[in-house]
C-alpha cells in the first residue's frame, strides 16, 4: 500500500519536472523578442486607451510612433508631460499638442423644452433616440440619458435637469463622449477657448423657437460684429472657427438670444 503512494507520488514529480523543462524550453524559444523603444514609449503613455490619437489603443499608438508613422505629440489626455518624456526617448523636439475639452453644445434643459413624449424603455440616449427622435421637442440637443457619462473613463461628466455637463478640469480631451452621443451634440474644442454655441438646432428661427427657448436664431448679428471673421451662420446655426477667434467675446455680447455662452475653463466657468 505504501510503495503504492510513493509510487505515484514519484510519478506525479516526474511529470511535473518534464512539463517544467518542456516550459523553460518554450520560453526560450518561442518567445517574442519585444522592442525596448516601445516598451519605454509605451510606459510613458497614460493607458486610457481612448483613441484620440487616431489609434486602437496605447499599445497600437507605441508601436506606430517607435516605427515612425505616427507623430509623437498626438496624445491628448497625456499632455505636454508625455510629449517631454517622448522627447527625451526619441531624441527630438517635439511640441504638445493643443489642450482640448468636451464640450456640450446644448442648453436646452427642462426649463427650456418641451416634452413631446415620456420615454420609459431601454436606459440610454440611443434607444430613446429610436422613439420619435428622443422625448424632447427639439430632435438635436442633448437627450440626457447618459450615453456619454458611461462611456467616460474619468467620470467627468454628469446629467443635471436632463442635459449632459462636463467636468473640464476632470476631462481629459479622450473623445469618447463625442463618439457615443447620437445627436453630435458634444465636441471637442480647445481649453483655451473663450466663447461656444450652446445650440445644436439648424432649423429656422422661428420653427426652433417653439421647441427651446434657448436656441439661436441664425440671426447673424454675432457674424457682423466679430472682428476676426471667425464666427459664420450657417445652416440657421453659429459656428466658431477657434483657429481665429481672438476671445473678444463681442459676439457673446450681441448675441439676441444668448445662446453664445463666455468660457473659462481654467476657472471653469460658463455664462
Amino acid at each position: 500500500m505504501v510503495s503504492a503512494i510513493l509510487t505515484a507520488l514519484l510519478v506525479v514529480a516526474v511529470i511535473g519536472v518534464v512539463l517544467g523543462v518542456l516550459l523553460v524550453l518554450a520560453s526560450h524559444f518561442f518567445k517574442v523578442e519585444e522592442d525596448e523603444k516601445v516598451v519605454s514609449i509605451r510606459a510613458c503613455l497614460p493607458g486610457a486607451n481612448c483613441g484620440a490619437c487616431g489609434y486602437a489603443g496605447c499599445d497600437s499608438y507605441a508601436e506606430a510612433v517607435a516605427a515612425g508613422k505616427a507623430e509623437a505629440n498626438l496624445c491628448i489626455p497625456g499632455g505636454a508631460d508625455v510629449v517631454s518624456e517622448l522627447s527625451s526617448i526619441l531624441g527630438v523636439e517635439l511640441s504638445a499638442a493643443e489642450a482640448k475639452v468636451a464640450f456640450v453644445f446644448c442648453n436646452g434643459d427642462c426649463n427650456a423644452v418641451d416634452y413631446d413624449v415620456i420615454y420609459d424603455g431601454i436606459d440610454g440616449c440611443k434607444a430613446s433616440k429610436l422613439i420619435y427622435g428622443g422625448p424632447s421637442s427639439c430632435k438635436f440637443g442633448c437627450i440626457g440619458c447618459g450615453d456619454c457619462a458611461a462611456a467616460c473613463p474619468v467620470d467627468a461628466i454628469c446629467i443635471h435637469d436632463s442635459l449632459a455637463h462636463i467636468n473640464p478640469d476632470a476631462c481629459i480631451g479622450c473623445g469618447k463622449c463625442v463618439k457615443t452621443c447620437p445627436n453630435n451634440v458634444i465636441d471637442l474644442i480647445p481649453k483655451s477657448s473663450k466663447v461656444v454655441v450652446m445650440c445644436n438646432n439648424p432649423e429656422k428661427g422661428a420653427v426652433a423657437r417653439k421647441k427651446c427657448k434657448n436656441v439661436c436664431f441664425g440671426c447673424k448679428k454675432c457674424e457682423r460684429v466679430c472682428p476676426s471673421n471667425a464666427i459664420k451662420v450657417e445652416n440657421n446655426l453659429a459656428r466658431i472657427d477657434y483657429e481665429k477667434c481672438s476671445g473678444c467675446r463681442e459676439c457673446f455680447e450681441s448675441c439676441v438670444t444668448k445662446c453664445i455662452k463666455a468660457v473659462d475653463f481654467s476657472e471653469g466657468t460658463i455664462g
